[in-house]
Order: structure tokens, then sequence, then C-alpha cells
């Protein structure tokens, strides 16, 4: 119902204006004074009411009691300077049978559009729709003598005409009820503006309060897949969208990953990963402008991947700008023979979508200078480990060695060089933890196996959708070989694989424990456990890699249920 209007408004009539002008319309009014009063009840009544949908109720339902006309309609123009709606009252809302196409901007209605004046016109009594008033107007409309025809301007536009039929007393419309119905139209104007206008106002408090929440949730921690449900559900819930998908540019190719959908044939959408040629949301990132679709179904543009947009009508889609280029592209399509998006809806989305990746941008560059003061921060724990700790654990020992001569009972000497090879092992222990610390940013040649195994729990998060816990012990960087490391880490990263394909798992516990020349790594789910009968080929593979590093695979079920994996191997001394 929305024609292409600027967003911005001029300001609204001066009341003193109005006044004047129905005060001289009023005036021409030369029926009794209950006639003027009905008009002036109906002035006001029109002026009550913010929402449209009631303001043009109220309209019509108005027009057709001042006039005392058996039919009345409020058509409204819409971008095309056609018929986008109509809104009636009087005998027709009693009308079971379709009324018929709407009226298509010819005949009275094109020239209500080109010149916004009354119109009155006798009609034939037999509804002859070949007759000019009746050119453009219902097929199926109650027979009636007259017809008077009134536009609807708001400012210096046609918003849309009062369409009268029929007068009650079988006479025709007479100047005065022309009067009294350009009247109310003045009024109506003006009642429709300031419904827009509020209309307008509550749409974009929406938006604010869509961004604050996200920027807020950004902000605040909350990870990155809860925040792109957020601006999805948000943009699907204002613009009354069936289906919102998000889509983010791998890196290093020219292809659109789906990162996020939902509603309507979501599911056809989730896990593709499409070119950016040949597709609805990345002729949005290429040209790093909207794009709006009547029919995405049947949209000739889209060319690649599979079929997902069947009983999809009407979409748009708008790139996710930031000043350093487009980071992402949402998409929202609602069901066939829904309304079109309008442009102040497209742009409304395009400045939220905007909005959305900046605070993402910034999110980002958080998380990073996070990360870079805890590595700062690794680093001095290090060196004071190093300088301080570890120094004077070595003084200690030193000074427990020269003070063993002193020492003449069997049982104190003992005592004293258990102390110093515990010593020993504690050093050893913070010269891993140092290790550890310092090898974040390294490659996987140089990084210590703690850092590697967090790294794997990391990547196989998004899959699982929740974190491991991780627990380690011994000394795990410095006892295990790269090439024990090496077989240790794939084995881990297989069985989170499992757990996030086949267990359905809520959980998951891993440890991983260097003792009595043994390296142990225990993976614990609380799922459904192992099928019998189903495929094993890749716990196959992790027992052959631990019987060729002469050690063994066990599983077994938790006393709570779920699946529990040991993989044990030997350590060379």
């Amino acid at each position: 119902m929305e024609s292409a209007r600027s967003t911005e408004y001029p300001p609204r009539l001066r009341l003193d204006e109005l006044l004047e002008e129905l005060q001289g319309r009023i005036d021409g009014v030369r029926g009794t004074q209950d006639r003027v009063h009905s008009l002036l009840e109906a002035v006001l009544s029109v002026g009550r009411e913010l929402d449209l949908s009631h303001v043009l109720r109220r309209i019509v339902e108005a027009a057709v009691v001042l006039v005392d006309a058996e039919h009345g309609a409020l058509g409204v123009i819409g971008d095309d300077q056609r018929l986008a709606g109509s809104v009636p009252a009087g005998v027709v809302e009693e009308r079971t049978e379709p009324t018929g196409r709407l009226p298509s901007g010819h005949g009275v209605l094109g020239e209500l559009i080109r010149h916004p004046q009354p119109l009155p016109h006798p009609l034939p009594p037999d509804g002859n729709s070949e007759h000019p008033a009746c050119h453009g107007l219902p097929p199926n409309r109650p027979p009636a003598r007259s017809s008077l025809e009134v536009p609807i301007r708001v400012r210096d536009e046609v918003f849309g005409h009062l369409h009268l039929t029929g007068k009650r007393d079988g006479e025709e419309f007479d100047g005065e009820d022309e009067t009294v119905l350009s009247t109310l139209a003045v009024a109506a104007g003006v009642a429709i503006e300031n419904a827009r206008l509020y209309e307008e106002t509550r749409h974009r408090q929406r938006w604010l309060e869509a961004n604050a929440e996200v920027t807020r949730s950004l902000l605040s921690g909350v990870d990155e897949t809860t925040v792109l449900e957020l601006i999805v559900e948000h943009a699907r819930r204002i613009l009354s969208a069936d289906l919102g998908v998000l889509m983010l540019p791998v890196a290093g190719s020219d292809e659109l990953q789906v990162a996020l959908a939902a509603g309507t044939e979501a599911e056809a959408h989730r896990g593709l990963v499409l070119p950016r040629e040949g597709t609805f949301g990345g002729a949005a990132f290429t040209a790093s402008e909207p794009v709006t679709s009547t029919d995405v179904q049947n949209d000739p543009r889209i060319t690649a991947g599979p079929q997902r947009w069947e009983g999809l009508g009407p979409a748009v889609a708008v790139p996710m700008r930031t000043s350093d280029g487009v980071g992402g592209v949402l998409s929202l399509a609602r069901t066939a023979d829904s309304p079109a998006f309008t442009q102040i809806e497209t742009d409304t989305l395009l400045g939220f979508a905007g909005q959305a990746a900046i605070a993402m941008k910034l999110a980002e560059r958080r998380r990073d200078a996070e990360q870079l003061a805890l590595l700062e921060d690794r680093d001095r724990i290090a060196r004071d480990l190093h300088d301080l700790a570890i120094q004077r654990l070595f003084a200690a020992g030193m000074t427990l060695q020269s003070t063993l001569r002193f020492v003449q009972h069997p049982e104190g000497s003992e005592r004293l060089l258990r102390v110093v090879d515990d010593l020993d092992d504690t050093i050893k222990i913070i010269r891993s933890t140092i290790f550890g610390l310092r090898s974040h940013e390294a490659g996987p040649a140089v990084q210590g196996l703690r850092v590697r195994t967090a790294k794997t729990i990391e990547e196989a998060v998004p899959a699982l959708g929740f974190t491991p816990s991780l627990r380690t012990e011994g000394l795990v960087d410095t006892d295990v070989p790269h090439s024990v490391a090496d077989d240790m880490v794939a084995v881990l990263a297989e069985a989170l694989s499992n757990v996030a394909r086949h267990a359905r798992a809520g959980a998951a516990e891993i440890s991983l424990v260097v003792a009595s020349g043994r390296l142990t790594l225990t993976v614990t789910d609380d799922g459904v456990g192992i099928p019998g009968g189903g495929r094993r080929s890749g716990l196959r593979n992790l027992a052959e890699r631990a019987e060729k590093l002469g050690g063994e695979l066990k599983l077994g079920e938790p006393p709570n249920g779920g699946t529990r994996l040991v993989w044990a191997v030997p350590l060379p001394e």
C-alpha cells in the first residue's frame, strides 16, 4: 500500500491552515445544521486515529454516511500508479462473491491520478462496464445510478481516492455531496499523513531497539552464532518476512557461505556454499547495493546452486557494508502473493545491516585487542616464571645438595635427595608451562601439545554446538615426541568429528594425561552411544594409529550413558 515516497516528510499541515480550509469548504455546504454537525464529527473521528488501517477504515465509513451512499471504497495508489489496495464499506461488505480484479489505473482512476479533482458520474442502470465512468472499476460492483470520485491528497501527491456509488434515495450525487466529500478528503489527507509519520516513527524505533540489542550482545562477549541469529530474527520480525538468510564471504575465494537461515524453507539454505555469480545474495554482495525481486523463485538472476526458493515470492538482499568493504549479505523473502518490499523497507533494512556489520567489526577488533593483551600477559608470566621462580627453585635445590654433606643420618640424606628430585620435576613442569605460554602463535612443529589440543577443540566447537572441557596432567609439552603428538591430534579431531556427526551429545570431556611413560587421551560424551552394526571405519583408523605406536584403543560406556573413547600409547624413554 506504499507508493514511492521519500522517507523525509514535509512539516505537518498547520492546524490554523487546516481549520481555514475546512471552514471555507463547510461554508459551501448548504444543507441543514445536522449535516454540518455530522461533517465536523466525521472530521474529528478521522483525526483521532493513529493506526493507518484504522484511519482508512474510518474515512470510508464516514464518507458513506455523509452522502447516504449504498457503497463506498477507498482505493490506495501504489508505486506503479495502479491501485494497490481497497478498503470497502457499505453493502459490498456483505457480498460473498469476489468483486473482480482491482482497477488498473485507466478510466476514472487514471483521470483522478492525473487530475485530482472530484468527478461525479451518472452510471447506466444496467451496470454496463463499457460506460466511460465504469472503466477500471470492478466488474461485479453493486449496480447504481450514479457515482462520485474524490481524490485524497497528502500534500502534493495523490494518496488514493474515495469512490461512492448509489444514493439510497435513488437520486444522483449533487454539488453539495461533492463539497462534503471534498471537505472530508482534506481532513483525511492530514490524518493519513499523521498516521504515516506515526507508523514510520514506530518502525524506526523498532530498528533502533534491534540495533541496540545486537550491539549490546556483541560487546558483552556473546558468541557470534547467537548474534547472527539476533540479526536475522529482528529483520524477519520487523519486516514480516517468512525467510531470513545471512551469508558471509569465504576467505580466499569468490564464494559465500550460509552462516544462518531461519524460517520457511530454511533447511534448503543451511550449510550451502555458493558462488557470488548466479545467486541472489551474490548479486547484492558484488554490487554492494540492495537487490530486490518480486518473484525470487523464478528470478532469472539465480542460476547457481540447488532449488531453494520454492513457494517464495518477494525478496530483498542487502549488503552488510563497512568502511573495509562488504562483510556479508542479509536476505529476506516472503511467501508468494505477499506484498513486495517497499523502498522504505529496503532502505531501513540496509541501514540495519550496515549497523550490524559495523558492530561485528568493532567486536572483532575488540577480541583482537583482548587476544593481544592476553598474549602479552602470557609473555610476562613466562618471563617471571623463568627469571624468578625457576632461578629460586634451582638455587634452593643447589643449597639442599650442598647441605647433604652435613647430614650424617642416612634417612635424612634420603629425604633431602627426594626433595631435590621433586624440585627438579617442578622445574621441568614450569619449563613446560613456559613453553606452552610462548608457543600459541608458532607453527605446529613448535607449538606445545597443550596448545594444539586446545586449538583442535576450538575448531570443532561450531560443529559440536558446545565447548568441551579439557583437563591436562603431566609433562604434556616436553615428554611427548612430535610424531606421537601428531597422531594424538589427528585422533582427537576424528573423535570430536564422530561426536558431532553421530552422538547427538550436549557435552563432552577431554582428558590428556602423561604419566608412567604413557600418553592417554580420553574423550567422553553424553550422547546416544555407538549403535550396533554401524560403520566403524573411522574407529578402525584410530585403533591402527594406536597399534602402530604399540598402544591400544578402548571404547566403553560411562555409567550415565554416552561413549568413552580411550586412546593410550607408550612414550619412548
